[in-house]
């Protein structure tokens, strides 16, 4: 402990301590009501616990956050248990841990916070909806169906069973009690708002559950050390299913993203050290690995219990270790008061915290700042609900690369005649994504019936493959045809071989590549040489940029109607400096009748 002061900012040891039993308070019933949802004993919630504050807690990476067991994999755990049994869970959270160890190692940790923000949220809020509708079943002592919309669509009948049954009343009541609580306890006056409100909820239902005729379900606890479950060689035969491998990459995922999304949101509470993101990865990694050998619950960081660390005044990683020390001596010394505690209060815990997991005034806000995330958000919750944790992160984030591939393919397309001559302007990013508007004023070109036209692609920041053939297909045909085509495109030309070994100009500079190899235009830094004739044969400068050059004047207006027409189109989807470049530029060669 002593190591774990002098590595962290200077903290007061009674603070420190005072913040650890404040956690620990708030952990406890957290660990307990995720085992319980999690189809597992309670006293494997308490295993984890204890491991995120003992191991992960004393590990580098994060200073305040804190990890244990979290709701937000209470549902997946769920279905892994029912589908593969608890004696497969070690394993699979064994394997989580080695694999979130490597991921460290090799500097993933930040790869983490690539994932769209809205994809988070609505992962969260997919994790958050079901929750609360599976939990709501024991808050009146019932069992819960199954699947989130088997259990939505069986809200009425529990209400109906609800009614007609008194105990289940009173069980509910106390659920309701304590949903209340942690909503309204932080509008408590003075220092009471300082004890846990799921502490509060706690301590009012072992009050009322001990009332003569009161018959509510309360926690069964046994044994802490004989829960431990380590793997043995038939369950490490399972590896060979490619269901656990599954799993395994699932709880990879979600509790890695889970810690380090947790890990920024706690930085944002405090001023003291920022979290370092890839040791923080090797720490959960540590934790789950030590996990999965006892047959444990997975292990991620927790914000309920970081924010309780941080508004306690913690500032070192002590009080984070010391609750876990509590929650193994409080397991060990006393754990006849854990069976006191009834069933469908720490239901009312876990329905408290899927309704901040779902967080439902983010998709309004969501849908006022981005309509296109909140489409993303939108589907990932969906698709979680309705299927399973990893096909609705897959299915967002396919999602979020749709969006920012269509926003990235933005193209400004401008074409009009102008007397022989048909005139295309493109700029922007000309993708795939894009095609049919780029077919659309190429072929609008050549109906327009005139023996020239013109395809100006310099404004192209990117021009794909599928966008460029179709554009050198387009020249081709309607060279074919007898029209003349002048295609300027982005991106550096190659030197005619006429030109290949030109001799120096006058000041004896060599000349400059015909292209420059910015594909956006660009401001002169140099005077322009003299005019030359083409029939002198002297070289051009080192200033010279080349394009095909139409002989044919244009009117004298021609300039001032192209700022007009065509510079507010570009400064839309451009920052200024090209707007303005691009007029300066090119305006002025238009003017000069070398376009």
């Amino acid at each position: 402990m002593a190591a774990l002061k002098a590595a962290a900012p200077k903290g007061d040891l009674a603070t420190e301590i005072t913040a650890s039993l404040v956690v620990f308070l708030v952990a406890l019933p957290l660990c307990i009501g995720v085992a319980v949802a999690s189809g597992v004993s309670p006293e494997l919630g308490i295993i984890s616990g204890v491991i995120g504050g003992l191991v992960v807690g004393a590990a580098r990476g994060s200073t305040l956050q804190v990890s244990g067991p979290a709701a937000g994999l209470a549902a997946l755990v769920a279905e892994t248990v029912l589908e593969y049994g608890v004696a497969m869970l070690g394993v699979i959270v064994l394997f989580s841990g080695l694999l979130q160890i490597v991921l460290g190692l090799v500097k993933l940790g930040r790869f983490f916070q690539a994932i769209s923000l809205a994809v988070v949220q609505g992962m969260l809020a997919g994790i958050g909806l079901p929750l609360m509708f599976s939990q709501a079943y024991p808050v009146a002592d019932a069992k819960a169906p199954g699947t989130p919309l088997e259990n939505m669509a069986g809200i009425p009948g529990l209400l109906a069973d609800t009614v007609a049954d008194p105990q289940a009343m009173i069980a509910a009541g106390l659920g309701i009690v304590t949903v209340v609580l942690s909503f309204l306890w932080k509008k408590a006056p003075g220092p009471v708002k300082k004890v846990p409100a799921a502490l509060v909820a706690v301590g009012i239902g072992i009050t009322v559950a001990a009332l003569p005729g009161v018959d509510v379900k309360t926690l069964q606890v046994g044994n802490l050390l004989a829960s431990v479950d380590v793997p043995g060689a038939k369950q490490f035969a399972g590896l060979a299913d490619a269901g656990i491998i599954t799993a395994i990459l699932t709880f990879t995922v979600i509790a890695s993203a889970e810690s380090l999304f947790t890990a920024a949101a706690v930085d944002r509470m405090h001023d003291g050290p920022r979290t370092r993101y890839n040791p923080e990865l090797i720490a959960q990694g540590a934790g789950n690995t030590l996990a999965g050998l006892l047959g444990a619950l997975p292990i991620t960081a927790v914000v309920a219990r970081s924010s309780a660390n941080v508004q306690a005044g913690a500032k070192t990683r002590l009080s984070r270790t010391l609750h876990g020390l509590w929650l193994l001596a409080f397991a060990l010394l006393l754990p006849q008061v854990l069976a006191l505690i009834p069933i469908s209060v720490l239901a009312g815990v876990l329905v408290h915290s899927g309704w901040k997991l779902f967080a439902p005034d983010e998709f309004p806000k969501m849908w006022r700042q981005d309509r296109g995330e909140f489409a993303v958000m939108t589907i990932t919750t969906l698709v979680i609900v309705a299927t399973a944790l990893l096909e609705g992160v897959l299915i967002g984030l396919a999602a979020g690369i749709v969006l920012a591939a269509v926003r990235m393919s933005q193209t400004v397309i401008r074409q009009h005649t102008e007397d022989d001559t048909a005139k295309v302007v493109m700029a922007g990013n000309a993708t795939f994504l894009r095609l049919p508007q780029v077919i659309e004023a190429l072929e609008s070109a050549a109906e327009a019936g005139k023996p020239r036209i013109r395809l100006d692609l310099t404004g192209v920041t990117h021009l794909d493959h599928a966008c460029r053939s179709q554009v050198e297909e387009f020249t081709a045909q309607q060279r074919g045809k007898g029209l003349r085509v002048e295609l300027l495109m982005p991106g550096p030309a190659q030197r005619p071989p006429a030109e290949e070994k030109a001799a120096p100009v006058a000041d004896g500079s060599q000349p400059s590549d015909l292209r420059h190899s910015d594909p956006l235009p660009r401001r002169r830094t140099a005077p322009a040489p003299a005019t030359v004739s083409a029939a002198s044969g002297a070289a051009p400068g080192p200033t010279a940029e080349w394009f095909y050059l139409d002989t044919t004047p244009m009117p004298e207006d021609f300039a001032q109607r192209y700022a007009e027409e065509y510079a507010p189109g570009y400064a839309e989807g451009y920052p200024r400096g090209y707007s303005e470049g691009y007029e300066d530029e090119y305006t002025s060669g238009f003017a000069r009748g070398q376009a």
